[in-house]
């Protein structure tokens, strides 16, 4: 029983090592058939890979920085004033009978505006003329009284004296007759200044006194005309920049024609611009102390009486112009944390970052001041697929490319 009972054991041992072994083998099989598998699949994807074409360098659209000479027209904003404001004062004393005129209206020169009463001014007037009359009797007097005592002189009627007299009173006679003249100009002076008129064209102000009011002569301020065509536009030109201009102009990156060869133009305050062209007629010697700033008057005329006193409006000085100026498209242009900037392809045909001073547009260019030179490329078109140092093919760009093709908005870089 115990043999039996070994003989068995070591069977199923037997038997228990070879299906041990068969597994191994069969282990052995498939990691043989995996490597087979993944070695193939390596060398097919390393013959994929190799097959593959070399990516294609980004093609962008470049321009060439020129100079140029180009306008240099700086803008401000002024206000209108009239041109000839004229206050209208009474030049008498008296009672204001009537206002003759319609308030915030044109009135003409020379147009009635006021009557004051004349009737004391009248009476002047007749008391002037009676006293000439009186003075005009007595020069006749004087001169009879000097031609009858000169030959009793010679007589010796009468004595040096009674001719001396004689003669002094005939000068005396003159000088009333010269003083009852002057207060018969006085007079008049007066009684016609009882009617006041427009001393100019323009348009008038409501009046300040009624029928009735006692008016002092040049005292109380009655109304005020505003002569509004030609026009006045005062503006304030900071010092900062007439101090930069000053330098730009001594450098010669500026050609100025002089001060008072400036011409203006307006642009009103809804956008619309101002037919007519204006004249710089008048510049200060000295700065406003409270606001540092150097004040110009420029001269507009204004027949459809656009322009009001007090109006604000934008004034464009035209005239001086900028040399070596660099002008390159707007699209180009972007704005970054530090500024303006564009992308530049360099020598090596990679692009790179340029940062710039961009001052002024003119029409769809940048004026830039600062950071360009003739010569360099500018990135316009295919900023979306490059960056720093990526390789580039530059190729021309034209304006007429403009339409349709890849628009870049400043706030994405």
């Amino acid at each position: 029983m115990i043999r039996l009972s070994v003989g068995k054991t070591e069977e199923r041992f037997k038997v228990r090592i070879g299906s041990m072994l068969m597994d191994s083998r069969l282990a052995q099989h498939i990691s043989l058939g995996f490597l087979s598998v993944s070695l193939a699949l390596t060398v097919g994807c390393k013959q994929e890979a190799g097959s593959m074409p070399p990516q294609e360098t980004p093609q962008v659209e470049v321009v060439t920085v020129q100079t140029q000479t180009v306008p240099d027209e700086p803008e401000f904003i002024g206000q209108a004033e009239a041109s000839r404001p004229v206050e209208i004062r009474p030049q008498v004393t008296g009672i204001l009978k009537a206002v003759l005129y319609k308030e915030g209206r044109d009135v003409k020169k020379g147009a009635r505006l006021y009557q004051i009463d004349p009737v004391p001014f009248k009476a002047a007037v007749a008391s002037a003329k009676a006293k000439i009359a009186q003075a005009e009797a007595r020069v006749v007097q004087a001169k009879q009284d000097l031609v009858r005592v000169k030959p009793l002189l010679v007589e010796q009627a009468v004595s040096q004296k009674d001719v001396d007299d004689a003669i002094a009173e005939e000068l005396s006679a003159n000088a009333a007759m010269q003083g009852a003249q002057a207060d018969l100009i006085k007079a008049q002076f007066d009684m016609d200044n009882t009617l006041i008129t427009a001393p100019i064209t323009g348009i008038i102000e409501r009046s300040r006194y009624y029928e009735g009011r006692l008016v002092s002569a040049q005292t109380d301020l009655l109304t005020t005309i505003h002569r509004v065509d030609p026009m006045f536009v005062v503006v304030n030109v900071p010092e900062s920049f007439i101090l930069k201009r000053r330098r730009d102009i001594e450098a010669k990156r500026i050609a100025h024609p002089g001060v008072y060869q400036l011409r203006g133009r307006l642009t009103l305050m809804d956008g619309t611009a101002y037919p007519d062209e204006g004249v710089l007629d008048l510049l200060e010697p000295g700065l406003r102390t409270e606001t540092s700033a150097r004040e110009v008057r420029m001269t507009f005329p204004n027949p459809q009486r656009t322009l009001l006193p007090g109006q604000f409006v934008k004034v464009r000085f035209i005239g001086d112009t900028k040399t070596d100026a660099v002008l390159i498209p707007q699209r180009a242009v972007m704005q970054g944390p530090q500024g303006p900037f564009v992308y530049v392809v360099s020598q090596d045909e990679k692009v790179e970052i340029r940062d710039v001073v961009a001052s002024d547009w003119k029409g769809d260019q940048w004026l830039i001041d600062a950071g360009l030179a003739a010569g360099d490329r500018v990135v316009v078109n295919g900023l979306m697929r490059v960056g720093p140092g990526a390789p580039v093919k530059p190729v021309p760009w034209v304006a007429a490319n403009q339409a349709g093709t890849e628009s870049v908005s400043p706030a994405s870089h």
